[in-house]
C-alpha cells in the first residue's frame, strides 16, 4: 500500500476513534434527527380536526336539526350550542370558538318552499390557514347534506354536477405523510452540515488541526478523512429517520430503497460540502454553528417547498430557492414516499443534488490551505 493511502487509512482511523469517544458527534448524528422528527412530526400539523364551532338556530325544527347533525358527527369540529347570534359573537371574539354557524328562523320554511336560505358563517380570520379550512369543511357539509336530503326524499338533486373526487398520492389528505418526508430533508440539512462544521471547529480550537498540518498529509487528504467517516455517520441518521417515519408515524414508502439511498447519498456528500466550507470560513464552534443554521436550516425550511409552496413565492424567491440542495431533495423525498419511483421528477432532482455535492466539495477544497493563517 503506497504511502498516500496509508496515510488516509490512518486519519480516517483517527477520525473513527473520535467519533466513538466523543458523544456530541453520535447526538448530533442519531439523537438530534430522533428528536427533531418527533417534535416538528407531533407538533406539525396543517389537519384542522376538533375546531371550535358555534351553532345558533333561531328556530329549531327537524330539518335544522338533521343540517346540524353533520357537525355534531364530524371529526373536523367540536360543536358548541348558543342560544342567540350575539352570543356567539362575543364567544368568537373572545377567543373560546373559533367561528360559528348560524340558521336563521327562515332557514326551515325557505327549503320547504323550494328556496335557498342564506346560511351565516363567522369564522376568526387571524389564523388564514384555519379560516379557509373551516369554510371549506362547511361548504362540504352543506353539500353533502343537500344531497342525502334529496335522495331521502326522492326528489332530483338540486346540484347540476355531482363530483366524485380521486385523491393520488395521498389519500388520507393526512398532512403528517405530507410533512414527514420534507421533515427528514430539512432535519438531515441541520445535521449533515454540523457534523463537519462543528467538529471541525473543535480541532481548531483544541490546537489538533495544527498538529496534522505540519505533518505529511495534503489538505486534500484531511478533507476526504472528514467526509468518509461523518459520511457514515450521518447516513445512519438518515436510516433511523426513514425508520420513524415508515414504522412510527405509519408514512407510506413506495419508491424504491436504492434510489432513496443514492439520493440520500448527494444529498449527504453536500451537506457535508457545506459543513467543510463553512469550517474554513469559521474557527470558532459558537460561530461555526450559527453559520450552520443560518446558510442551511433555515433556507432548507422556509424555501426548500417543505411547508410553503415555491410556486406561490415571488420570482426572485422561486429563483433563489434553486440554490438550495434541500429543495431538492424535498422533492424527491415526498415523490418517493407518497407517488413512487417517477423517474419524469426523481432524475432532474438527483442530477442537481450531484452538482451542488459537486460545487459544494470542490469550493471546500478551494477555500482550504495547509496553513494556519
Amino acid at each position: 500500500m503506497n504511502a498516500p493511502l496509508m496515510r488516509l487509512r490512518g486519519l480516517i482511523r483517527k477520525e473513527s476513534l473520535q467519533i466513538l469517544r466523543d458523544p456530541s458527534s453520535i447526538a448530533i448524528a442519531f439523537i438530534l434527527p430522533a428528536v427533531l422528527l418527533l417534535l416538528f412530526g407531533y407538533g406539525v400539523s396543517l389537519d384542522a380536526r376538533h375546531v371550535s364551532l358555534g351553532l345558533v338556530v333561531d328556530e329549531p325544527s327537524s330539518t335544522a336539526a338533521s343540517f346540524i347533525s353533520q357537525f355534531r358527527h364530524s371529526p373536523y369540529f367540536t360543536p358548541h350550542d348558543f342560544a342567540t347570534e350575539r352570543s356567539a359573537e362575543h364567544a368568537l371574539a373572545g377567543g373560546q370558538i373559533d367561528g360559528f354557524i348560524w340558521l336563521q328562523g327562515d332557514f326551515s320554511r325557505m327549503l320547504d318552499a323550494g328556496r335557498k336560505p342564506a346560511i351565516g358563517l363567522f369564522v376568526n380570520g387571524v389564523d388564514a390557514n384555519n379560516a379557509r379550512l373551516i369554510e371549506n369543511y362547511v361548504q362540504q357539509s352543506w353539500v353533502r347534506w343537500v344531497a342525502q336530503q334529496a335522495a331521502s326524499t326522492g326528489i332530483a338533486d338540486p346540484q347540476p354536477i355531482d363530483i366524485e373526487p380521486r385523491i393520488w398520492f395521498n389519500p388520507a389528505v393526512s398532512s403528517r405523510d405530507y410533512l414527514v418526508p420534507g421533515l427528514i430533508a430539512v432535519i438531515m440539512t441541520l445535521t449533515g452540515a454540523l457534523l463537519t462544521a462543528l467538529v471541525i471547529a473543535r480541532e481548531w480550537e483544541r490546537g489538533t488541526m495544527e498538529a496534522l498540518m505540519v505533518t505529511k498529509v495534503s489538505m486534500l487528504e484531511i478533507l476526504a478523512a472528514k467526509i468518509v467517516p461523518y459520511f457514515l455517520l450521518g447516513m445512519g441518521g438518515m436510516v433511523v429517520s426513514v425508520l420513524i417515519a415508515v414504522f412510527l408515524f405509519g408514512v407510506p414508502l413506495l419508491g424504491s430503497l436504492v434510489v432513496l439511498g443514492l439520493a440520500s447519498s448527494l444529498f449527504m456528500l453536500a451537506s457535508l460540502g457545506m459543513g467543510l466550507l463553512i469550517s474554513t470560513i469559521a474557527k470558532n464552534q459558537f460561530v461555526a454553528g450559527q453559520i450552520a443554521i443560518i446558510t442551511t436550516f433555515l433556507p432548507a425550511f422556509i424555501l426548500s417547498g417543505f411547508i410553503f409552496d415555491i410556486s406561490s413565492m415571488p420570482a426572485i424567491v422561486q429563483w433563489i430557492t434553486h440554490i438550495v440542495a434541500a429543495r431538492y431533495f424535498v422533492a424527491i423525498l415526498q415523490t418517493l414516499f407518497l407517488a413512487g419511483t417517477v423517474w419524469s421528477v426523481l432524475l432532474p432532482n438527483l442530477l442537481a443534488l450531484l452538482a451542488m455535492a459537486i460545487v459544494f466539495l470542490g469550493a471546500a477544497r478551494l477555500t482550504a490551505r495547509k496553513r494556519l493563517d
